[in-house]
């Protein structure tokens, strides 16, 4: 005769103590480093989450085998790496930001009367999601899935100046890291930085016939509750660059409106 049946195993809780405390730290740490402004030191990691600071140099060390996060050795600060840019990307392609962002790149279109895009980083590439061609506009590289050097786009250069100075230059270190597509565009970190100063005081990105010859684009970053730049929204057009002032105004309601939606 069978004996009583088993108890069933009862589920964790939320209060419940993790079971694999190195995996819950080196979570922890991440979403640490994902709220700052910048890098910071391991000593303020451990500090401020209590975790010893032997166990914090181990888990930041194995992250960035991983590439997770990067080491700034001459500041002696931990940052987020390019990894960590992927599952961003990772997010957006299964589609909650584009459904958020898509109405409002096509009301973008309509009323600018040309195509309009969004974009996420990923690495030194930026990844188009949502893409609105306006009638009778021609078709644009920018169609969805096709990844571009971010420094060459204005949805890129918009993003890249809301990050911090440190970040940029752990992605791009030197001349070796920027592609090129038209012959035009920042070919080494200095010319980056001068593009990235001009975009933080505009407030909006610009790009000249550095993806294709004869069409421009203005781009605004999209930033998280903590300022950061999860996305971009831009619009791309031929004609003159001086119209670039007022494109911007048309897509930075929009790219503020997408911030307010995801929170």
């Amino acid at each position: 005769m069978a004996g009583p049946a088993a108890p069933a195993p009862s589920l964790p809780t939320a209060s419940a103590a993790p079971q694999v405390p190195a995996a819950d730290q080196t979570l922890r740490i991440l979403a640490f480093l994902a709220r700052q402004r910048g890098p910071v030191a391991a000593r303020t990691v451990a500090d401020q989450l209590g975790i010893p600071r032997s166990s914090v140099y181990h888990l930041l060390s194995a992250m960035a085998a991983h590439g997770f996060v990067v080491h700034l050795a001459a500041e002696r600060r931990w940052g987020l790496g390019t990894a960590a840019f992927e599952l961003a990307g990772g997010y957006a392609r299964q589609q909650p930001l584009a459904r958020l962002g898509r109405p409002l790149v096509a009301s973008l279109a309509d009323r600018t009367g040309e195509s309009a895009h969004l974009a996420v980083m990923t690495g030194r590439d930026v990844v188009y999601i949502v893409e609105e061609r306006a009638p009778r506009r021609p078709a644009l590289v920018s169609d969805v899935g096709v990844r571009l050097p971010a420094h060459l786009t204005a949805t890129g250069r918009a993003m890249l100046a809301a990050l911090p100075r440190e970040q940029v230059r752990a992605l791009y270190p030197d001349a070796g890291a920027f592609a090129d597509r038209t012959g035009r565009g920042p070919q080494a970190p200095a010319a980056l930085r001068e593009t990235l100063r001009a975009t933080r005081a505009d407030g909006f990105a610009t790009e000249d016939s550095e993806v294709t010859l004869g069409f421009r684009s203005v781009g605004v970053a999209v930033r998280d509750h903590a300022g950061w730049p999860v996305a971009a929204i831009a619009v791309t057009w031929q004609g003159e660059p001086g119209d670039a002032a007022a494109f911007a105004a048309a897509v930075a309601p929009a790219a503020a409106e997408l911030a307010r939606r995801i929170g």
